[in-house]
């Protein structure tokens, strides 16, 4: 497959495409995804000491003497460590698989929406990779504080296995890089005049029941403390949309009226 059919629209054609053919594009898409994440992975798994190394430094910083992780199966360091190569295998080709999807149900953008496509993939990552940020500096350490000292309560030694921790500390950073996904959804949306600001303002109480709803549903705790980490900033991110939405509003009834005077 040449580079240059690997970022490429298929083409939209005036007749109805057979279903098979769909199934095709539909094929060829997978396959580049899986590629891609692969190749992600692949380099991930090449650098699993540091990826451990990084997963391990909010636990460690809870309390060193006292904190320790228990391996109880046989197999599981080989077996997390392909775990965590797959997840910052996906964090690497976040970027590339929006865009293939992208490709494949969106083939009849016009050629400037098409290159908007580009900067909205950064801008996917960016909000993917702010959200596993701010939960790796900001949320997971309280977090793990607050289990730590909660369990010290009940005067029990908390002595985490090796496969709980990572399956934990995944889970939740990778949830909160796709609940930060929230404003670019919510934002196309508004590009495609399905919401505007007027809906988004009126629509507050339900969006907070949404927020509550997906927050539940992705953070890997069932914990009141958790899912209010999560959809606390979920909501402000709400609310930045209506103020982007805004701008965006205002751009386009000024170059709606540029337009109008120059008619």
């Amino acid at each position: 497959m040449k580079w240059d059919r690997f970022f490429h629209f298929r083409e939209v054609e005036d007749d109805p495409k057979p279903f098979l053919d769909h199934i095709e594009d539909l094929r060829r898409m997978l396959i580049k995804m899986i590629v891609v994440l692969g190749g992600m992975m692949g380099a991930a798994f090449a650098f699993q000491g540091t990826i451990i190394a990084i997963m391990e430094r909010p636990l460690m910083a809870i309390d060193v003497e006292r904190t320790s992780l228990t391996n109880f199966g046989v197999a599981d360091p080989l077996t997390i460590a392909i775990e965590l190569a797959f997840y910052a295998g996906l964090v690497l080709a976040f970027p590339f698989l929006t865009f293939f999807l992208a490709e494949f149900i969106l083939p009849g953008l016009k050629p400037s929406e098409k290159r908007m496509l580009y900067p909205a993939a950064g801008v996917s990552l960016g909000l993917f990779l702010g959200g596993v940020l701010f939960a790796y500096f900001l949320v997971l350490p309280p977090v793990l504080d607050y289990f730590f000292n909660y369990s010290q309560s009940l005067n029990w030694h908390p002595q985490w296995s090796v496969r709980q921790y990572f399956s934990f500390t995944t889970q939740f950073i990778i949830s909160f890089g796709l609940a930060f996904e929230l404003p670019l959804g919510v934002l196309l949306l508004v590009k495609l005049n399905i919401l505007n600001v007027e809906i988004l303002q009126r629509t507050r109480a339900f969006a907070v029941v949404v927020i509550l709803f997906l927050a539940a549903i992705i953070t890997p705790t069932t914990d009141v403390f958790t899912l209010l980490l999560m959809a606390g900033p979920m909501y402000i991110l709400y609310e930045a949309c209506i103020i982007v939405a805004r701008l965006m509003e205002r751009k386009a009834r000024r170059a709606a009226e540029a337009q109008g005077e120059d008619g």
